[in-house]
């Protein structure tokens, strides 16, 4: 009995750091898709609202392929088998430059992705 009473006083401790800390995660607003091919992404560029949390669907239509926006926490590499996405929320306004974090062969210095942020 003790240990039954200690447990779910345990329980009961934690669970406002439970409640806390799922309110901070944001379920997406809304979702864009990313494709990258050699070597382009399609779109080139989006445009996101500062504080807007944002799911990037992303596939390649032929090689591996890494989408890399280093400043909004954003590195994820894909294949054509194996597609994968992004959760982020832009905290700032501003023009954030990404590009391809994978060589994908010679024109792969020119695939760029570039993010707008908004105000709010």
């Amino acid at each position: 009995m003790k240990k039954t009473r200690m447990l779910f006083m345990g329980l009961a401790l934690c669970l406002p750091a439970v409640l806390d800390s799922a309110s901070f995660a944001q379920e997406p607003s809304r979702t864009i898709e990313v494709h990258a091919r050699r070597f382009v992404f399609d779109p080139p560029e989006i445009t996101v609202k500062q504080g807007e949390t944002v799911r990037l669907k992303l596939t390649s239509d032929d090689v591996p392929h890494s989408l890399l926006v280093k400043e909004l926490g954003i590195n994820k590499t894909v294949t054509k088998s194996n597609p994968g996405e992004v959760v982020f929320t832009a905290k700032s306004p501003g023009v954030y430059q990404g590009r391809c974090g994978r060589f994908c062969g010679s024109g792969h210095g020119q695939m760029v992705f570039t993010v707008h942020v908004t105000e709010k």
